[in-house]
């Protein structure tokens, strides 16, 4: 494989291997609110409007910016009928095309998220409730995890086609619990 792709598996790799780590830590703050939420209201008796809203912000940014991560992992749902039994490089194969019609996706979400952000930010969008928050951050936010999720599928289409060609990519030292994909070498 070509150097600079091998330096963009590795970047991407690296960014979306700390977003998610960093990203692991948002169950906690949403954890949080909801508890400070329920403490408000049982023990003090002075219920919270915004924090329902701020979980499912929180619950949003925690899954879409951990989402790339997921798939570097490989810790995605696969439905596995046929794909067990498949070799290595019909596996990558497999993948490669998949991937493809991910990347559509990714690409049509990326534009709408960015056309919905663009509006949000302009037109100082805010949710219709009694809190009334700016949408923007989050939109922000949720734009950002679809971006980092289809550079991770980007980085896996490269990872795969390297299979396919019987050249694959090894994976990154700086990623301990990265497990090899079927057909790379350690």
């Amino acid at each position: 494989m070509p150097k600079i792709l091998r330096l963009f598996v590795k970047y991407v790799d690296a960014l979306n291997y700390r977003v998610g780590r960093c990203a692991m830590y948002l169950i906690f703050l949403m954890a949080a609110c909801l508890l400070y939420s329920t403490f408000s209201r049982v023990v003090l008796g002075a219920p919270v409007n915004w924090v329902l809203e701020m979980s499912q912000f929180i619950l949003s940014a925690y899954y879409l910016l951990g989402g790339a991560y997921a798939m570097q992992q490989n810790a995605h749902v696969r439905m596995d009928l046929f794909y067990d039994r498949f070799a290595p490089k019909k596996k990558a194969l497999t993948d490669v095309i998949t991937i493809l019609c991910v990347i559509f996706y990714l690409v049509v979400m990326f534009a709408g998220g960015l056309s919905s952000t663009n509006y949000a930010y302009v037109y100082n969008q805010r949710n219709y409730t009694a809190w009334a928050p700016v949408l923007w951050p989050i939109k922000t936010l949720m734009t950002l995890g679809v971006f980092l999720l289809l550079l991770q599928c980007i980085s896996n289409l490269i990872k795969d086609f390297a299979i396919w060609r019987g050249t694959p990519i090894k994976p990154a030292a700086y990623i301990p619990d990265a497990a090899p994909q079927e057909g790379q070498t350690v």
